[in-house]
Parts: C-alpha cells; structure tokens; sequence
C-alpha cells in the first residue's frame, strides 16, 4: 500500500525572532505561506521495520541526516509501529534554499505515515511531533498561510487566508546553512519587521499593505555573507517590484504581485540574471 503526497515550498511574507531561550533557541514570530512548487513524497509501507528513502536528487542525503528518514523513525519509535516504509522523494524545490524543501518533505512522510499505519493523530498533534525534526515542519504538516510563533509550534491557520498573489522567486548560485546563520544573531542590533503589519494586511485583503509590511529579520546577516542576495533584490526592484525580501535564512529572494501580467515582467527580466526561477502562485 502507498500515498504520493504533494510537500509544497514555503515562502516567509515576514520573519521575525524577538529573543532567544536560555537554551540558545530562536523564539519565532512568522507569517508564512505555502506555493505551487513542490516536491513529490511516494511513501509505501513495508514488512520490516526498516526504513529507507531514495530522491532524484545528488544534493539529498539519503541516511539519517534526511528530515524526511528523520520523520518516519520519529513516528514509528513513537508508536512503537511494527512496520516499515520505503520513501522515495521526487525533488523540485530547490535544497538550502529557506524554502522549506526537506521540512515539507518530512511533514509528508508524517502525513503519509500517520494514515498508512492506522496512527490517525490530528493534524495538532502531528505538528506537534514534528516539531522534533525541524522548526518549519509544524507548519508543514498544515501548508496554509499561519501565524507560527514559539519554537514553531505554534501554529495559528489564518482566515481569512491570503487572497491568491503570483510570486517570482530568484535563488542565486549559493546554498545557506541555517544553523550559522542562527548562530550570528546579535538581539541588540536585530531590525524587527512589522509583523502585526502583516497579519493585518491578510485579514484586510490590502495587498499594498502587505507589500508594505513584509519584512525578513535575518536578511541582513545572511545578506552580509552573500552579497548575491542583495544584488537580486536590487535587480527585482529595477524590474518592477515595489518591495523584494530573502524567505527563510535565505538565500532565495522574492517578490508579490496581485497581477499576473506585472509577475511575468519581471520573472522574464530576473531569469536572465539569475537562471533559477520560478514563477508560481500561493497556494
């Protein structure tokens, strides 16, 4: 028996980390939304309890160090579950990115899992759980446009949700490891976006304010160490967008628009600076 799931990139229209826990983890303050790029998780359940994952990928380990084994070995000690499962990943978002590629393949495999050995957790509570393979996973198991505060637990699904927007994402030729970047945060000199802003700007449906508001804290220190993501910021700008902002750690940029017609404009200009991206719609 299998489930082919759809683990959907995740872009942050504002990232915030108002202090750290004594035991050096970020506290969040995060408006994010899921989009129509997407990685693929085949999941089969097998006889043994051993578990195995395989992608099309050459940059995806396929041992412990891979969220999604990470995910299913989480479940199946848990709950102390007989069975095993083959996972086959097929990659299209792109890796180290601050796209939530291996998070959303994790949340997946729990999704997957959860059916397919007769677990039938809520979805609360399967976040929950995921929240000990990586802090974007709860949001993950959800996929809809949330409020995610705490350690990322916390997981508030917006509604009204986010009006439809066409994105253009741009990645520059460099990958961003988010432990060192996490590790660089000085509290002090941090730059906090508006994330009421935001939230607001949702709940109104202003795409203006939206633009107005979305902001990412840590852009400056991943900026710092990889100027390409400023150089595309700049070049979005020059393209046409009102406003470009890194998702995650980075190092990818992007940029919103409610109109498909002014997207494409500048997806067809960003491409030939940068040759990965993608223009896709929120989901």
């Amino acid at each position: 028996m299998k489930v082919v799931e759809k683990a959907a990139a995740k872009v942050n229209l504002g990232l915030d980390t108002p202090f750290r826990h004594p035991d050096g983890q970020p506290e969040w303050d995060m408006v994010m939304t899921s989009i129509d790029l997407a990685d693929y998780v085949e999941v089969r359940v097998t006889g043994s309890r051993h578990i195995s994952v395989s992608s099309d990928s050459g940059f995806l380990p396929n041992d412990q160090r891979n969220l999604a084994f990470q995910a299913a070995s989480l479940l199946q000690h848990t709950y102390q579950i007989k069975a095993g499962a083959n996972i086959k990943i097929k990659k299209n978002i792109p890796v180290a990115a601050g796209l939530g590629g291996g998070s959303s393949d994790a949340a997946a495999v729990l999704r997957a899992l959860n059916r397919l050995w007769k677990i039938d957790l809520p979805m609360s509570q399967l976040a929950k759980l995921g929240l000990k393979v990586d802090s974007d996973v709860p949001y993950c198991v959800f996929g809809k446009t949330a409020h995610v505060t705490g350690l990322g637990e916390q997981i508030r699904v917006l509604d009204p949700a986010l009006k439809p927007v066409w994105i253009v994402l741009a990645k520059p030729n460099v990958s961003v490891s988010t432990p060192s970047i996490l590790r660089q945060i000085n509290y002090d000199s941090l730059a906090h976006p508006n994330i009421s802003g935001v939230l607001t700007a949702i709940d109104q449906g202003d795409h203006d304010l939206l633009l107005a508001n979305m902001g990412n804290a840590l852009e400056p220190i991943s900026a710092k160490r990889y100027p390409e993501i400023k150089r595309i910021k700049e070049r979005m700008k020059g393209y046409g967008a009102k406003t470009a902002i890194m998702s995650g750690t980075g190092p990818t940029v992007f940029t919103v628009f409610n109109k498909e017609s002014r997207a494409q404009r500048v997806f067809n200009s960003i491409r030939g600076f940068c040759p990965e991206a993608y223009l896709v719609r929120s989901l």
